[in-house]
């Protein structure tokens, strides 16, 4: 192994040195300063006789006198079934006080590709007890649902409520008993340590940890580790999914915070800038991530993603949540209004969507008649919010009683259906039945979007009667 002392520049999280070998992309690379601090890094270009390198723990203490090795491998995470109830650090390093990790492998933090040939179409329901996300954006085994969010809104909460709840139902009724495993890989990058310290806490305090593993990128860490960070969370979660027959759930937070690491590396580097100065290949960057989701033919295990992002100035036209929207399959979408309103999770049903919804209910996933009240129930609040604005104009007194209705309805599903707070766990049976109260109060004419023989099993005559009578 070769050491060069050839640095030429410093320029931000990059050093430039000269070689006298070819040298690989991706390589990992050691650097080790006059002090005697010994600093990880990663080839990022590799030129006829010149290697840019990003630092992984930041340039500070590195100057012309430092001493670069080249390792001839690319980085490489240390896996193995032991992760789980650990807490490491944005570059895969234990910072929870236990035992070094002895791995059973290491695996390439890229991670090989699936073969689209391989894939097994996602189709099984995830329960995470949240009734916006199960009743009406449902979550399925090996789908990547994006959380749209904006700063302020409360996103971390939601992350850890899901972490905490979200279960694969016939696991936990044990009808599958040697099946499959259910764990959490929690991934944060550029978090505050206020926000790293209320992450731990609900982890330790609900026993979420023993099941999960967290890495912890903080918001004063080198950007650079920032894009290694979901890349090791997402290599431990293949392994445990796809070797260890693990149903892994991966959230990610903050992607925003990930993207403007590789603007500030791309800027760094001089590269030409596209839309709003992220890099061009954002795209391509991002979805190397997300299409780790999956599941593949004749294994157990699934790897399903839900990454955060805070949308800056809540624009859903900004390059992060436009590119994300385009590779991931919908996305959940945190609303202000309803935040202010105290409504928790501030989930706004309208705009948000699982596209794969549709193959993960029914009868035999969740129950027969979950689609047609997801539909009816997104129909109906729909038609309230219209009407809302149409009150705003003409007055309440100008409606008709059946627009009165929906009027109501609309309030009834904030305050009964989206209102259940950060603590509160519901099975889907729970969530049905919670649409159906609110569908009742409806005429049974306007539930024109549900069978009717699921109407007469269903419908609750006494809750019509109240609602007829509260109008009286």
């Amino acid at each position: 192994m070769k050491e060069y002392q050839t640095i030429t520049e410093v320029s931000g999280p990059l050093v430039f040195a000269e070689v006298d070998e070819p040298v690989g992309y991706d390589e990992i690379v050691e650097i080790e300063t006059p002090q005697g601090e010994t600093l990880r890094g990663q080839v990022l270009e590799s030129s006829d006789g010149l290697v840019s390198i990003q630092v992984f723990e930041g340039t500070g203490g590195i100057d012309r006198n430092a001493s670069v090795r080249f390792l001839g491998e690319t980085m490489k995470m240390p896996v193995t079934e032991d992760l789980l109830g650990r807490v490491l650090d944005g570059s895969g390093r234990p910072i929870d006080g236990g035992p070094e990790i002895v791995p059973e492998k290491r695996e390439d933090i890229v991670g090989a590709a699936i073969n689209p040939y391989s894939r097994e179409y996602p189709e099984e329901f995830i329960q995470t007890g949240v009734s916006t996300i199960d009743g009406m954006n449902t979550l399925v085994r090996g789908q990547k649902l994006p959380i749209f969010s904006g700063s302020g809104l409360p996103h971390n909460e939601l992350a850890l409520q899901i972490a905490r709840q979200a279960t694969v139902p016939e696991e936990e009724d044990g009808d599958d008993e040697d099946g499959s495993e259910f764990a959490v890989i929690f991934g944060a990058m550029g978090i505050t340590q206020e926000e790293a310290n209320e992450f731990m806490q609900d982890f330790e305090r609900t026993g979420a940890l023993e099941r999960s593993v967290v890495f912890m990128n903080l918001a004063d860490d080198p950007a650079v580790e920032r894009t290694v960070t979901p890349r090791l969370a997402l290599t431990t979660a293949e392994y445990l999914a796809f070797e260890k027959d693990y149903h892994v759930l991966v959230i990610l937070t903050d992607i925003t915070n990930y993207c403007e690491a590789l603007r500030e590396i791309g800027a760094a580097r001089e590269e030409v800038p596209g839309r709003r100065g992220y890099p061009g290949y954002m795209y391509t960057d991002l979805a190397q991530l997300y299409e780790r989701a999956g599941r593949i033919e004749g294994r157990e295990g699934s790897v399903t993603q839900i990454p955060i992002l805070t949308m800056p100035g809540d624009d859903d036209t900004h390059p992060i949540p436009d590119l994300t929207g385009y590779i991931t399959e919908g996305q959940i979408v945190m609303d202000r209004d309803l935040n202010s309103q105290g409504i928790e999770p501030p989930i706004n049903v309208l705009p948000s969507l699982s596209r794969l919804m549709d193959d993960g209910i029914g009868e035999g996933l969740t129950r027969a008649d979950h689609g047609d009240v997801s539909d009816q129930m997104y129909a109906a609040y729909a038609e309230g919010e219209d009407l809302r604005d149409l009150v705003n104009i003409v007055g309440r007194e100008a409606l008709s009683e059946r627009d009165n209705k929906f009027l109501d309805f609309a309030d009834r599903f904030e305050g009964e259906f989206a209102q259940q707070g950060y603590d509160t766990n519901r099975t889907i049976e729970e969530t049905l039945e919670i649409g159906w109260d609110l569908l009742s109060m409806l005429p049974k004419e306007a539930l024109n979007r549900i069978d009717e023989d699921l109407i007469e099993e269903h419908y609750r005559e006494d809750v019509a009667e109240e609602a007829a009578v509260q109008a009286d």
